[in-house]
């Protein structure tokens, strides 16, 4: 696995690093937010030459149409197989730069620079790429390595509240799939104050044990899938409605259903379930998810990655602190779920 560093001083900590590097050409990659907020703080880290491209913000343009843009401005500006992308934005930017950088000229180095919660704590480790197709999330995408990741916590000035409580929701999950000390030492009450620096530091660790134990994603690396089954579907569901959910939204709605699950069918206990449930909503309030549009959320979820054959294999807790993976989920279970939520 490629090293993780984690610097408060954005400026230096891409400065030390293009120093140690040898390349023919260098392609910032930012999007119209990380263009206004972030470059700036890490401008004059650059050469005196470089190519840059902003490209929209939003999961809505994770798609093909704006990886060939990606192509298209890297193939203008002639990089070779030398050349080096700085991907400097979120979880989707990072997920679809370094996806262009590992096609194009059947792979070119790219550092990831992720400027958001969520992306520092969850989708900047482990080196899944990829970009959402036909609405579908993350439905093509390969696995590879940045070169290195380059976390500062200052990007997280830049952010609304509501970003900042989305990258929450991968720290909530981090605890309860792995680590229960972490879990309950977490601020549900006040979630604004908590040490986030000390929070991204423990989360890469954790990310990065389960990842090394399994890069591809054929046993325990499912685990970090622990309300994303349904969480995704719901995301994936409402993106283009005016009910739009953040990443971590949707996935605290899929933790407290996968909650649900996990008491059914792998033995968590009811008092466990009852607390995670019950934290959650305090961080993250509730939705109204209209069972009319169950089904179609449903046959979402027959599109997860983790499924095998007409199986919905769910990650599902033992423990607060303990999950298990491969679990089978029947469509009307998964109903339930949903009601059990519902009527919270």
């Amino acid at each position: 696995m490629n090293p993780v560093k984690i610097n408060s001083d954005p400026f230096s900590l891409l400065s030390d690093e293009l120093q140690k590097r040898d390349f023919s050409k260098l392609l910032v990659l930012t999007d119209e937010n990380t263009q206004r907020d972030c470059f700036p703080m890490v401008k004059d880290a650059l050469p005196a030459h470089f190519e840059e491209l902003t490209i929209p913000a939003g999961e809505q343009y994770k798609t093909l149409e704006t990886c060939v843009t990606i192509w298209d401005k890297m193939t203008a500006a002639a990089l070779d197989r030398k050349a080096l992308v700085i991907n400097l934005g979120g979880g989707v930017l990072g997920d679809m730069g370094g996806f262009c950088a590992s096609i194009y000229k059947r792979g070119i180095r790219f550092i990831n620079m992720p400027t958001t919660l969520l992306s520092q704590v969850d989708a900047s480790v482990g080196g899944k790429l990829g970009v959402d197709f036909h609405g579908l999330k993350n439905h093509l995408g390969v696995f590879n390595e940045p070169d290195i990741v380059l976390i500062s916590p200052s990007f997280l000035d830049t952010l609304s509240a509501q970003e900042v409580r989305s990258g929450f929701a991968e720290i909530i999950k981090h605890g309860l799939i792995q680590d229960a000390a972490y879990f309950s030492g977490l601020n549900f009450e006040n979630w604004k104050k908590n040490n986030w620096n000390a929070l991204i530091n423990r989360s890469v660790d954790i990310k990065k044990q389960v990842v090394q134990d399994d890069p591809k994603e054929q046993g325990l690396r499912k685990i970090l899938n622990f309300g994303h089954t349904l969480g995704h579907a719901l995301e994936t569901y409402y993106l283009d409605s005016p009910k739009h959910l953040l990443h971590g939204e949707a996935i605290a709605v899929g933790m407290i259903c996968e909650a649900w699950l996990s008491q059914q069918k792998t033995g968590l206990a009811l008092h466990e379930l009852e607390e995670i449930s019950q934290k959650l909503i305090q961080v993250y309030g509730k939705i109204n998810i209209d069972p009319a549009h169950w089904e179609t959320i449903l046959d979402l979820s027959l599109q997860d990655k983790k499924n095998e054959g007409k199986s919905v294999l769910f990650s599902l807790l033992e423990s607060i602190g303990t999950c298990t993976y491969n679990i089978p989920v029947t469509r009307e279970e998964m109903k339930q779920a949903l009601t059990y939520y519902t009527h919270l």
